[in-house]
């Protein structure tokens, strides 16, 4: 679908509702790629007078440390020339500000490279980082060096696939149209029983198997690059560290959860990732898999801690503030269990700090912190 037909009178609910009653129900997939499309290229989603609030504006301190994550992997890797640093939509600019600065301190000063679409966001990023390169995707990055790459939530908004388990099968959950003229999910026609892991296959009716081709996608190239170029990645989203059954997609507007049909481009549609299912895919790939912790231990395990006392001391006026953000980055009732921290790095680089190397399934043990 073109921007023009995204556009068109009605917008994006009426552009859905004339394909579906011309040609039938559509993917959900379909339906989330062109809801987000429009969604993030019309607007800034984040902070307080947005729709969500992401961890790099709650608190420097989230981008800081992943900044020494990336400065002491670098340094043990032993410096080489010419890394980059590459953010996979990097949101306002805020991670790689404060990523950026904290790595300087410790002797790394790369190149900025920004994975980015939205035109409304570009803007707000090179007003931070006027020296950065954008991408449209992932295959106009350097391939002759290596690569620090960050990707803070931005698997989630990535279109899912749904099967749905039927009275005569599975089938693809499609979105179509009910007698009011509304958006509604439906069962596609066609049978999808073979697309269905075996683990899941026997599941009960009304049953929904959701992945995530996208996601997997972006992490085999990532992977790919790593392996062929050097380098580190961290991917930071909230998901799950198996395979489930059920429907995790979910809509938020104006930092309320909204109707996920309700309003196709105007909230922001994510749903969880699945971060065994892409560590498998990244080793795959010919990446290592570093390990993958939940962002409460990680951050922990970096400091966070001592971190926030250094900032309560300097800003004594703000250290009610710190706390908040440091419990709402780690606290397991806030992001510290359901947002995960997976590490990849290219043969011959080192462990990463922090990070489980075990069954993704153990997301919350206490690592070794920073040297």
């Amino acid at each position: 679908m073109t921007g023009d037909e995204r556009d068109a009178p009605g917008g994006l609910a009426a552009v859905f509702a004339r394909l579906i009653a011309a040609t039938g129900p559509i993917s959900i997939a379909h339906y989330m790629a062109e809801a987000n499309a429009r969604y993030y290229a019309s607007r800034d989603p984040f902070g307080t007078a947005g729709d969500f609030v992401t961890a790099p504006e709650i608190s420097q301190m989230f981008g800081e440390l992943i900044g020494l994550w990336l400065a002491d992997i670098w340094q043990r890797a032993g410096n080489p020339d010419g890394v980059c640093y590459v953010e996979l939509g990097p949101g306002r600019g805020t991670l790689a500000r404060d990523a950026l600065r904290a790595a300087s301190r410790a002797g790394l000063v790369p190149e900025v490279h920004f994975v980015e679409t939205s035109p409304a966001l570009r803007g707000l990023q090179r007003a931070a980082h006027p020296g950065a390169v954008w991408h449209d995707d992932l295959s106009t990055l350097p391939a002759d060096r290596p690569l620090l790459l960050v990707a803070n939530e931005f698997l989630d908004a990535l279109p899912v696939r749904q099967l749905v388990r039927t009275a005569g099968g599975w089938r693809e959950r499609m979105v179509g149209l009910n007698a009011a003229g509304a958006f509604i999910p439906v069962a596609g026609t066609r049978p999808m029983d073979a697309a269905v892991p075996d683990s899941f296959a026997e599941a009960g009716e009304g049953a929904i198997v959701e992945t995530c081709p996208a996601a997997a996608a972006v992490v085999q190239e990532v992977a790919g690059r790593l392996a062929s170029q050097g380098g580190a990645a961290l991917f930071i989203d909230y998901g799950y560290a198996e395979p489930q059954v059920g429907s995790t997609l979910q809509a938020v507007r104006a930092h309320q959860k909204v109707n996920v049909f309700a309003e196709p481009g105007e909230a922001d549609l994510t749903a969880h990732v699945d971060f065994g299912t892409v560590a498998q895919v990244a080793e795959q790939a010919g990446a290592r898999w570093l390990g993958t912790s939940g962002q409460g231990a990680w951050l922990a395990a970096l400091g966070i801690g001592a971190r926030a006392g250094s900032l309560a001391r300097a800003a004594p006026h703000a250290a009610d503030a710190i706390e908040a953000a440091t419990i709402r980055l780690t606290a397991p009732a806030e992001m510290g269990t359901l947002f995960k921290v997976m590490g990849l790095a290219a043969p011959g680089w080192p462990d990463g700090a922090g990070l489980n190397r075990v069954s993704p399934a153990t997301t919350d043990r206490d690592s070794a912190a920073l040297p």
